[in-house]
């Protein structure tokens, strides 16, 4: 088993990975600055894994991944003499509006952090990434399901810093293939990752305004919110809502861990894989499921388009399940029962 460092790990689908890995028995140092996620998370992972709160499997840094000293007390955080062994990088920003708004935040925490962790994980001989992408840097798909081989086009700084990352992670890679310290890295580009783990002790719990459909939509259904705004019911669809696939959080965390068992077990590689289900679901079809799974009413209104969005996107994921033998078994009533599960029992997220 391996001693990893978790970037960004106490967020929603780091902890879902954390507890994923726990229970797979690797060893844990999680470096988040907690801007957008919550410490209690992690406790909850270690209750999930039935480990003991001083339990050295996990261990908790807060700090900064632009910051050379924090970065170097995650590296020097594991116990013994034996180093972090791989990385898997979730940390930074994730919300289209917001990256918009702000382009300097997101170019900064996104880029500049991921360029200060490599350059760290060089410094501290580790050589193994697993990161975290998106599909937003497919931006408007030409064809779906999307494949890998698909243009980078994003068309909002979010998915242009996810798409500069992958290539300094290609040009790294390159850099070093015929050195003495190859690289091993893994880029996950995953869809609409939601739902919670089934046990509702942890799950998504946005600062402010949900960006995302699932939170919202849980949301009315708790009563945080009168109403969810439907973006346009005039697309090219089945019912005139947008269509994306939607993968369970457990599925994408599950994806991460096998990731990391390819990387550790084979030659030094670059890997390129879409994590989603290959399936597509239109905004109604989440309402109605979602309101079934709760057994409450989900009031919504339909408004126009939102400008930067797609009438579909739904990811081939043939090429991760041939390269890691990994697909997703949890169905979309899953998603919303976990969902539900989370948010009934959380209705106003981690310790509010």
């Amino acid at each position: 088993m391996a001693h990893l460092l978790i970037t960004g790990g106490a967020g929603f689908i780091g902890s879902h990975t954390c507890l994923v890995l726990l229970e797979a028995g690797h060893s844990l140092v999680v470096l988040d600055n907690f801007a957008n996620s919550s410490p209690e998370s992690l406790i909850r992972v270690l209750e999930l894994a039935e480990l003991g709160f001083e339990s050295e499997r996990l261990r908790v840094i807060e700090g900064d991944i632009r910051s050379e000293a924090d970065l170097n007390r995650a590296f020097g955080a594991t116990p013994g003499s034996t180093g972090i062994e791989a990385v898997i990088h979730f940390a930074g920003l994730k919300a289209v509006g917001e990256s918009v708004a702000h382009p300097l935040r997101y170019w900064d925490v996104n880029l500049a952090g991921s360029r200060s962790l490599l350059a760290a994980m060089e410094a501290h001989g580790c050589r193994n990434l697993v990161f975290s992408s998106s599909a937003t840097l497919y931006g408007y798909p030409e064809v779906v399901p999307i494949a890998e081989t698909a243009p980078i086009q994003p068309i909002n700084p979010y998915g242009h810093s996810k798409a500069a990352v992958e290539q300094l992670l290609a040009d790294l890679y390159g850099a070093r293939l015929q050195s003495q310290t190859p690289w091993r890295i893994a880029r996950l580009r995953y869809f609409n990752p939601v739902g919670a783990h089934p046990s509702g002790r942890i799950g998504e719990d946005p600062n402010g305004t949900p960006n995302n459909l699932f939170p919202f939509v849980s949301q009315v259904a708790i009563g945080r919110r009168k109403q969810l705004q439907v973006f346009g019911g005039d697309w090219p669809t089945a019912d005139g809502s947008g269509v994306r696939d939607y993968i369970h959080v457990m599925d994408l965390a599950e994806g991460h861990r096998a990731a990391l068992d390819v990387l550790l077990a084979e030659p030094p590689q670059l890997l390129t894989l879409n994590l989603g289900s290959g399936q597509g679901h239109s905004v109604l079809e989440v309402v109605s499921a979602f309101g079934a799974a709760s057994g409450q009413p989900v009031p919504y209104e339909i408004v126009p388009r939102r400008a930067g969005d797609a009438a579909a996107t739904v990811a081939d994921a043939s090429l991760a399940h041939g390269r890691l033998g990994w697909r997703t078994s949890r169905t979309l009533q899953d998603m919303c029962r976990d969902g539900w599960a989370w948010q009934s029992g959380n209705p106003k997220g981690y310790g509010k």
